[in-house]
């Protein structure tokens, strides 16, 4: 119970967070910060922090960390650029060898961390340098462009109106589905349910929120296609978190590798899948960020990993493992990509940019830590 009730605090502490930081932002941009154009530049730039997150939260969960992921989202980035301008290959074939490269980097670190027993900082930290040298070598160290229109969709494109509310509409009945389907288990195994008034509350405070979100989003462009992308990822990251095995063998070892160990749980196999799932995000993020810059370049996804990393841990994971989820890691690179974009918009000093994320960053560990003391 105690557990369940902090989890909840900690995601209305996030939420509160996100609409302070939205107001304080408003009223110093003169409502500008809250302008269809902006808030589809702020899901956009969420995006990318978000895939990242996502695929970095398993990695901790599972007791861990990667600190590559920032130059290897760089070297992907930069070869998918290098295979669309300079080779000219297809769309498809770009995507597809970008995607199993990323597989097998992320391979490549798993097996050292899972087989070789090698510590994860030091395998990471050993790929966050090569790895941007590969990038700098294989770009001669110069921009690579102008990328194909068709691959500027992946980072560029919106959806129409018409199926922005089509898949709103969709997500709705599907949210709609999935917890009567919750409740009906729940009642068959004869345990607490909620009263029906507060599930449709619920409904209806999730269909009004999204279809709110694409209505302001239609005033400007559409729904940016990397935030569908993301959405994706996020709903996938979900079920594989709390409705599959592998979810709960990854919470289990992150919280005792021992016990683990002695019930079973094939350690060595499911971390080398961890980091091979985040190598496949992160070519996905890589992706993204080329197809949004334009270009290949030498100095693209500098710092991501740490802003990965924060998100993660505003987001309620624990660097001892054990703790976290994938909707917290979104709302932490939310709250990220906020501070970013208003900053941004009044012209703050790079420098302070980067203290107040550091200072975010120390308080988020700070309360965890003293929640855990509680414990």
């Amino acid at each position: 119970m105690f557990k369940l009730k902090s989890a909840n605090l900690q995601v209305y502490i996030m939420l509160i967070a996100i609409a302070v930081i939205m107001v304080f932002f408003s009223f110093a941009t003169d409502g500008a910060y809250l302008s269809a154009r902006n808030i589809s530049n702020l899901l956009r730039q969420t995006s990318i922090t978000g895939i990242l997150a996502i695929g970095m939260v398993f990695v901790i969960i599972s007791a861990e960390i990667d600190l590559s992921v920032g130059s290897l989202m760089g070297l992907l980035g930069g070869f998918a650029a290098i295979a669309d301008v300079w080779w000219g290959l297809p769309l498809p074939i770009t995507i597809i060898a970008t995607l199993a490269l990323g597989l097998v980097f992320g391979i490549w670190n798993g097996w050292w961390v899972a087989y070789r027993k090698v510590p994860s900082f030091i395998v990471t930290l050993a790929g966050y340098l090569a790895f941007r040298g590969i990038l700098i070598g294989l770009t001669n160290g110069t921009t690579v462009s102008p990328i194909s229109g068709s691959m500027t969709i992946i980072g560029q494109g919106y959806l129409s109106d018409i199926t922005g509310f089509i898949l709103g509409g969709i997500a709705v009945i599907g949210f709609v589905l999935w917890g009567h389907y919750q409740r009906r288990n729940r009642q068959q195994l004869q345990l607490n349910v909620p009263p029906l008034s507060k599930d449709f509350s619920k409904y209806a405070l999730f269909a009004v929120i999204l279809l709110a979100a694409i209505y302001l989003l239609n005033d400007y462009r559409g729904i940016p296609f990397p935030v569908l992308i993301l959405s994706i990822l996020a709903i996938f990251g979900l079920f594989l978190t709390r409705k599959t095995a592998f979810g709960r063998h990854v919470y289990a070892i992150g919280g005792n590798i021992e016990a683990a160990k002695l019930s079973g749980i094939n350690v060595e196999k499911t971390k080398l899948i961890i980091f091979a799932m985040n190598g496949v995000l992160v070519a996905i993020a890589g992706l993204i960020l080329s197809a949004r810059l334009g270009a290949g370049s030498p100095s693209a996804g500098q710092n991501a990993e740490l802003d990965a990393i924060a998100a993660c841990v505003i987001g309620g994971a624990s660097l001892a493992g054990g703790i976290g989820s994938v909707f917290g890691v979104v709302i932490g690179a939310l709250i990220i990509a906020s501070l970013d974009n208003g900053m941004s918009m009044l012209d703050v000093p790079t420098f302070w940019q980067y203290i107040v994320k550091g200072a975010i960053l120390l308080l988020a560990v700070w309360i965890d830590t003293g929640s855990k003391k509680k414990m």
